[in-house]
């Protein structure tokens, strides 16, 4: 394979950090996550518009794919309480109101399936698959609009999911292209230590509802976010389950600031990426 050939890695992170990256951001237009949005202070700021500058200051150039990882602190995508469901409701507008002034097109929130029983029996269709998605769907039903009138896609990323048919469902249920899965890879090993499937096994059973990975290695034993080849997610096995795909979806390193180059690097010399 060439090097263009190759997946183009792009990455995550605050608008402060920008400035840093913004070089290797734009050489090549990289896929690119702006964290700020998922943050309670700045969905409750009255006037965001300094944030805005800034991101629009250091992107000046930048015309890569472009999103913002969406809230999800204290909160489930899939609550049984009408309350809550309606909290989350007015915490993802507000943040694709942030993410649209800066042209964000693609939004992740978090997998509602908390694992708690064998990977095989939870949430099976016969044990509250469908009432996971039908509060699920009620919590999301004017976000998925409000999204696509924005042409910004939904991504729901796999946090303690230890079956992918669950997920998968979910996203299937919307019958909307503007609303995919998202792979994290740490999170697909952590699970893998009790009995989920791997990183690459995920890409394969997502296969054209994939739309968006978060690239982040641990030893599973804990969510560390490490700069892949640090921990023991099987990196090969990942890539070459995305070559497969018609299609690349983001690719978004998810590492601290100060990783994402040597992260980058690093993949790019065994072959994988760019």
């Amino acid at each position: 394979m060439s090097e263009k050939q190759l997946p183009l890695l792009g990455a995550a992170m605050r608008i402060d950090h920008l400035p840093a990256h913004r070089e290797w951001l734009i050489e090549s237009q990289r896929d690119l996550e702006i964290q700020d949005a998922a943050v309670p202070s700045v969905l409750d700021g009255d006037d965001w518009s300094e944030l805005v500058r800034q991101a629009k200051t250091a992107l000046d150039g930048y015309s890569g794919r472009l999103g913002i990882h969406g809230p999800f602190f204290g909160f489930s995508l899939a609550s049984l309480d009408p309350a809550v469901r309606q909290l989350a409701a007015q915490r993802f507008k507000r943040s694709l109101e942030f993410g649209s002034e800066i042209g964000a097109t693609h939004m992740v929130v978090h997998s509602p399936f908390a694992f708690f029983g064998h990977p095989q029996v939870m949430y099976s269709a016969s044990n509250t698959l469908g009432m996971q998605i039908e509060c699920a769907q009620q919590t999301l039903k004017d976000i998925v609009p409000l999204a696509q009138n924005l042409g910004l896609v939904i991504v729901i990323e796999n946090i303690q999911d230890a079956n992918t048919r669950p997920l998968l469902e979910l996203v299937k249920s919307f019958g909307s292209e503007h609303v995919r899965m998202s792979l994290d890879t740490g999170h697909a090993n952590l699970m893998h230590q009790v009995g989920g499937p791997t990183a690459d096994q995920w890409v394969y059973d997502a296969g054209e509802l994939l739309g968006h990975l978060h690239l982040q290695d641990n030893d599973g034993g804990l969510d560390r976010h490490w700069a892949p080849g640090q921990g023991d997610i099987k990196w090969h096995a990942l890539f070459k389950a995305l070559q497969k795909q018609p299609h690349q979806p983001r690719m978004i390193l998810e590492v601290a600031p100060d990783d994402i180059r040597p992260a980058a690097d690093w993949l790019a010399a065994q072959g994988l990426a760019r």
